[in-house]
Parts: structure tokens; sequence; C-alpha cells
């Protein structure tokens, strides 16, 4: 039996997402953030006040990695943690007003990123890739 690397479809999303996240990477190095600590301040201008457990199933990211960014992300002043009153262990998760001005400036170099990756395509085949992405997707999970 014959497996060619370069058709398998693992294969082709990975060397995709490393080469998104490497170019990401880049164009945030004047933020002094990371794409994890973008994805967390991105999904907090959505929904803002998420407890740091939603946060984490939001993000894809497993519970201890969304603390260490969240600790990182408030150290910046970015975030703020504030007792929830529904549960004293747990806390909700906030936006500063720093934290939104950031994210507003980075939203335009995420849009040009994605125009970037894009580039080629036409709206139809955009809309065709992250559905099939997305059926990729429902199918292992």
């Amino acid at each position: 039996m014959n497996f060619i690397m370069d058709e398998s479809l693992g294969f082709i999303i990975n060397r995709t997402a490393i080469a998104v996240k490497k170019e990401f990477t880049k164009r945030l190095k004047t933020f002094n953030l990371t794409p994890e600590q973008w994805s967390i301040l991105n999904r907090l201008g959505e929904q803002d006040g998420l407890l740091q457990k939603d946060l984490a199933e939001k993000t894809y990211k497993d519970q201890p990695n969304t603390a260490r960014i969240l600790d990182k992300l408030e150290k910046k002043k970015l975030v703020r943690r504030a007792d929830n009153p529904e549960d004293r262990r747990a806390f909700l998760i906030f936006l500063t007003d720093r934290g939104k001005e950031v994210r507003e400036s980075i939203i335009p170099i995420t849009t040009l990123l994605n125009e970037d990756a894009a580039a080629g395509l036409e709206k139809p085949e955009y809309n065709q890739l992250i559905k099939l992405l997305d059926k990729v997707y429902k199918n292992l999970s």
C-alpha cells in the first residue's frame, strides 16, 4: 500500500495552519502578542465576561494553557479577572479598555491576513472552502 503525504488531508491542513500561524505571528510582533493571545482577546471582544472554562472551549485550548495565556494578558493589562457572583471558585474574564483598543487595532490585520491567504479564490470558492473545512472538523469531533 502506498501513502502519498502531499495528498493527505491532515498533512495539507497542518501545513497550511503552520504557514498561516507563522505569518500571523510576524504581523502581530509590533503588538507583542501571539496568535494564541489574540484568539483569547478576540473571543472576549465577541462575548465579554466569559468564564475561563468557557473561554478555553471557545478557543479550542485546554484550561491550563488558557490560564497561562490569561496571566500574560493580565500582566499586559489587556484583560481582567472579576469575581463570579454565582461561583466564588471561578472568575469572569473581561477585556480592559486597553484590551478593547488593541483588539480593534488588530482586526484589520487579521482581515488582511485572511485576504492574503485566500488570494486567487473567488468568494464562492472561499465560502465552499470554509464549509468543507467545517465539515472535516465535525467529522472528527
